[in-house]
């Protein structure tokens, strides 16, 4: 008897970024841009306290919400930073990662053949995760020349057919984008009238580089519409750890609680310790990586324009997002042939949305002295096509 799988599941299409990466495994010498790691090293602190916590016995399981001293830890992190307060015994939720946080979002709000609006270019997993809660994704393509920013007009058009939610993730990848408080009040303004959810993927909040964060629950009458998602991943340098977590209403909490219980079940404890410490003593850290991902981002800004792909200075995270129009190559195309010929490893644009074919994803989360090195071998491959 042959075993029948899930349409849904069989319908799904693989990883963009995965798919196209089996190609570097095995390859010698290649520079890598493409998959979204920081290239440091959890701090030496963040990775002590994870070491002595299992020195010291912790291996048990924690509550199914994790452990309470870190979500009040969170909870007081929050209202100290942002001034946003959240009640760390009905409000907080500790994932695994910010991808399991915005599965359980999407299981716990959506309905069959809700929408859910995503702007795109888009992390990958986003369609993927309204297609598997059998809802329905609606792609809004945002455009270069406006910097690939969502605008409250773009959603307005969109919930006046019907919408129940808008995924908005920022700093973004793979754009880098990311949204002023004024450019939040506005879109705040769409979403209070339309009486939508927004579900925020803000993990990449600390690498904000030209103007300072601002949590959209923190934007007055939007904590009751937010499900706030972050974690520990990007600015700690702790991807490994696999930690995130999801701020919301407390109806909103209790529902994915439901479904992580019967899933997760809790974080490993031994993560959750290490979060712990990065909240209390990790923020230096973290500013000493920034710093070094501004420098990255304005020189490979300054190098990819000056070899002719026009490329924004993104506004946060650890990523460009060229145009390689000019090579007249498809996305993939340039991609595979860039790696076979040059070495180096970016992203297709299409993984991110279909209509994104002439860019590329780079992730600047290598070391300066390859992100030089990828320069003169990019320079190689434009000069070998003319």
């Amino acid at each position: 008897m042959e075993i029948k799988l899930s349409k849904k599941v069989e319908q799904l299409a693989p990883s963009g970024i995965r798919a196209f990466f089996d190609l570097v495994l095995g390859m010698k010498d290649v520079i890598s841009l493409g998959v979204g790691e920081p290239d440091f090293v959890t701090p030496w602190n963040i990775r002590e306290k994870a070491i002595f916590s299992l020195e010291q016995g912790y291996t048990s399981y924690t509550s199914n919400k994790g452990m309470i001293e870190l979500r009040k830890q969170i909870a007081l992190f929050l209202e100290n930073r942002y001034g946003v307060r959240y009640d760390p015994e009905e409000e907080i939720l500790i994932t695994v990662g910010v991808s399991e946080a915005l599965d359980l979002a999407m299981r716990a709000l959506i309905n069959p053949g809700d929408k859910v609006i995503i702007p795109e270019p888009a992390y990958v997993a986003y369609t993927a995760d309204v297609d598997l809660a059998y809802g329905k994704a609606v792609r809004i393509e945002t455009e270069s020349p406006n910097g690939f920013k969502l605008t409250p007009q773009m959603i307005s058009k969109e919930a006046k057919k019907g919408v129940k939610g808008l995924l908005l993730n920022y700093p973004a990848n793979p754009t880098g984008v990311s949204y002023t408080k004024t450019e939040l009040e506005d879109i705040a303004k769409i979403i209070k009238k339309y009486n939508m959810f927004i579900i925020t993927d803000e993990v990449y909040d600390e690498l904000t580089y030209d103007f300072s964060h601002t949590p959209f629950p923190s934007l007055k009458g939007m904590k009751e519409h937010t499900v706030y998602m972050n974690g520990f991943s990007k600015a700690y340098a702790m991807t490994g750890f696999r930690i995130g977590y999801v701020c919301g209403p407390k109806k909103v909490i209790s529902a994915m609680t439901k479904i992580h219980q019967y899933t997760m079940l809790c974080v490993p404890i031994t993560a959750q310790m290490a979060a712990m410490e990065a909240l209390k003593n990790g923020y230096k850290s973290v500013q000493e990586m920034k710093r070094e991902y501004r420098r990255r981002r304005e020189f490979i800004v300054d190098a990819l324009n000056g070899l002719g792909l026009k490329c924004h200075m993104p506004q946060g995270a650890f990523y460009v997002f060229p145009s390689i129009k000019s090579t007249k190559e498809s996305s993939v195309d340039f991609a595979k042939n860039l790696l076979l010929s040059q070495k180096v490893a970016v992203v297709p644009g299409t993984a991110f949305g279909a209509a994104y074919d002439g860019y590329v994803r780079m992730a600047y989360a290598a070391s300066y002295d390859n992100l030089k090195e990828v320069a003169v071998r990019i320079k190689k491959y434009l000069d070998s096509k003319k």
